[in-house]
């Protein structure tokens, strides 16, 4: 865990803040565009944010926070009681959205899915490849860092506001996409499903915020044998194996606890696990909040 102090709350766009949060002590950890961090916020709730400031500034990360009416209690606590001067713990940062190279990209951002995107962009301008970002929100009032974003990059910027204009026709814009380019989208999950109708899977990378509505099999026990330990831990069907974990004294970190955020991935020596999650777990690894087991038992590096 790395410590920062909150040194500046600027409200960028309605219902947005950007928070600046400076190293408590040393540099902070190295990321790249597409990283994000889980923050330790002082009412004992962990979130995840993007990561939208300067990868080469290692005195501070920047994260941007869109308050939510239905709040579990991270962005309210954010926009409501969170000060400057506050000591804040991050995690290190973790990239499951990663930038590939490619002669040339089309960014696809929905209101706050701008932040991944944000130094995506700087990089690949700073490497003058050709880019072009679509930016979608209600109204520009909504749309945190379009400002900006018209200021450094110009026309490589299309701003569309729903509200007037409508909703763009993403399959017309896949028609026109250069058969080099990739595709990089985050946004609600209408757009996110748009953009996989549209371009085609090989070439598009996308990110979620909340996971995707998908149908599995029903939840069965298992066991999960903890290697190092040597203890075995009966996982029943109405349990997670993350808490089932914790309760037997093996706890991992955790964030989301719904598949998105990567926080609880533990490596996986034998067996058959059964992937729910959103993020893609490598090969040999499983997150513990949502996968289960397709075999009676898993193996693991615990």
């Amino acid at each position: 865990m790395q410590q920062t102090v909150v040194e500046h709350i600027d409200r960028i766009a309605e219902d947005v803040v950007a928070l600046t949060l400076r190293a408590a002590a040393g540099e902070l950890a190295p990321w790249d565009p597409g990283a994000h961090i889980d923050l330790s916020l002082p009412n004992w709730l962990t979130r995840q944010y993007s990561l939208c400031g300067d990868p080469a500034d290692r005195n501070a990360y920047r994260v941007a926070v869109r308050y939510d009416p239905l709040s579990r209690g991270g962005s309210e606590y954010v926009h409501r009681f969170l000060r400057p001067g506050r000591a804040l713990g991050v995690s290190l940062p973790r990239n499951h959205f990663p930038l590939v190279p490619a002669p040339r990209y089309l960014f696809l951002a929905g209101g706050i899915g701008i932040t991944p995107l944000l130094p995506m962009l700087r990089a690949v301008a700073a490497a003058g490849l050709p880019a072009t970002l679509l930016y979608v929100g209600p109204s520009m009032d909504r749309m945190p860092f379009a400002g900006e974003l018209r200021r450094s990059h110009g026309d490589r910027v299309h701003l569309v506001e729903t509200k007037r204009q409508g909703r763009p026709d993403l399959g017309a814009l896949a028609a026109t996409l250069e058969a080099d380019a990739l595709v990089y989208c985050c946004g609600p999950a209408s757009m996110l499903a748009a953009a996989e109708a549209a371009f085609p899977a090989g070439r598009l990378h996308t990110e979620r915020f909340q996971p995707a509505a998908r149908t599995f099999g029903p939840d069965t026990a298992f066991e999960a044998v903890c290697a190092r330990s040597g203890d075995t831990v009966a996982v029943p069907a109405d349990e997670s194996l993350l808490d089932a974990l914790a309760h037997a004294g093996h706890p991992l970190p955790s964030g989301c606890r719904e598949g998105v955020c990567g926080s609880c991935e533990v490596a996986v020596l034998d067996g058959a696990p059964e992937h729910r999650d959103d993020i893609g777990a490598p090969e040999g690894r499983m997150y513990a909040c949502v996968s289960r087991a397709l075999s009676p038992r898993l193996v693991l590096d615990l």
